[in-house]
């Protein structure tokens, strides 16, 4: 599916990321956005339909899909579910492992788990263990560079809404110099001072830092209480995360770019992180991220992954070394972290910084919005 739709314009500075590095334009976090999404059906005999997503590369995904997964798919049990994903795994390991390939292996998956929650008639979590808390406690994340009395409103908003935590992103890094990094620091106050020091305030770097930059930027940061500092450097710098780890001047969260149990066992095993923020539909499915969350909580880290969405909230769920999840709140399309809102129906809407999961609904508890479809999107051939 292809956003037709009209998109919110992307200012210089919206957000640091990989690309400032060698971008030479004004606007590089451009290069992130995603206006494109993947929705893969699997049908069964008996009538059921699995739903699962990818919004990584979502064309190359689907060549993936149909090329090499399908063939392994048509004609299985979906009750194989381990089976089925050592087979997409190993078929398509030497160019797979990582990325797009994992991509596609993770949307198939959920979809996977989708028939099974529906077939048995229970939602995905109680298939994962169940539930392990009454609700889901959810952090907004929503606020990007903007001038600092919006970033405040917006803040402020979110605080009156009942959200006892929220995160920001920093607008500069390493080619910013000095004046970006004093930039970077009245975008922190201004949340913290909006917000008070009783509400939890993450901010995220989301790669674009270099670690140099990122040990200059700490001991500017530890007065402001972050809960954690996001992706301070490019997900294949562990060494780098691990030494930023060891100050202990604020914690360090990462892995949204990290993929299957072997990725995070790197991390883990360097003691590289103090926050895992996988998401589902990348690293490997629900297969890989129940694998993930027992292996993290072996080391007392923290699962908190990345994006809301119900593949991930029902993970959450059924977690207890999962305390709670990302949220974005419904926006105009802008980068592309919400289209999920205008593809799906029974996405739960945060009230008082909660979100809950129904009882009653199998499945992951999703459906597609067609009449939405139709409207704001263009099928992909």
């Amino acid at each position: 599916m292809r956003w037709k739709g009209e998109t919110v314009p992307l200012p210089a500075h919206f957000c640091t990321n990989p690309n400032d590095l060698v971008s030479h334009g004004t606007a590089s976090m451009s290069t992130f956005t995603f206006h494109e999404w993947l929705i893969v059906e699997v049908f069964t005999d008996d009538g059921l339909v699995g739903i699962g997503n990818a919004a990584l590369a979502p064309q190359i995904s689907r060549q993936v899909i149909e090329l090499y997964l399908k063939p392994i798919l048509l004609g299985s049990d979906p009750w194989n579910i381990e089976l089925l994903w050592q087979q997409m795994y190993r078929k398509t390991i030497a160019f797979g492992r990582k990325g797009i390939g994992m991509a596609a292996i993770s949307a198939v998956d959920i979809a996977l788990w989708d028939v099974l929650g529906k077939s048995s008639k229970q939602p995905v979590y109680r298939l994962l263990g169940g539930r392990t808390k009454p609700r889901i406690p959810v952090y907004a994340s929503r606020l990007y560079s903007t001038p600092l009395h919006d970033l405040a409103a917006e803040a402020k908003r979110y605080k009156d809404e009942g959200y006892r935590a929220m995160k920001l992103r920093f607008g500069w890094g390493p080619t910013g110099g000095a004046a970006g990094m004093r930039r970077n620091i009245e975008l922190v106050r201004t949340v913290r001072e909006t917000v008070g020091d009783d509400i939890d305030v993450m901010a995220d770097a989301y790669m674009g830092w270099t670690l140099d930059y990122a040990k200059r930027m700490l001991p500017l940061l530890e007065n402001f209480q972050l809960r954690w500092l996001e992706e301070p450097v490019i997900p294949d710098d562990i060494q780098g995360y691990a030494e930023l780890k060891s100050y202990g001047r604020i914690p360090i969260a990462g892995g949204e770019h990290e993929f299957t149990s072997y990725g995070f066992r790197e991390l883990l095993e360097a003691r590289a992180v103090d926050y895992i923020q996988f998401d589902t539909n990348r690293v490997g499915g629900i297969s890989q991220a129940r694998k993930i969350c027992a292996l993290a909580e072996a080391y007392s880290v923290p699962v908190i992954p990345h994006a809301g969405q119900m593949h991930n909230y029902h993970v959450v769920m059924a977690s207890l070394n999962s305390p709670m999840a990302e949220y974005f709140p419904v926006v105009d399309v802008e980068v592309g972290n919400e289209l999920f809102w205008y593809i799906f129906d029974g996405e739960p809407r945060a009230k008082d910084g909660f979100v809950d999961l129904d009882d009653n609904l199998p499945g992951l508890g999703l459906t597609i919005n067609e009449n939405s479809l139709q409207t704001n999107f263009e099928i992909v051939k």
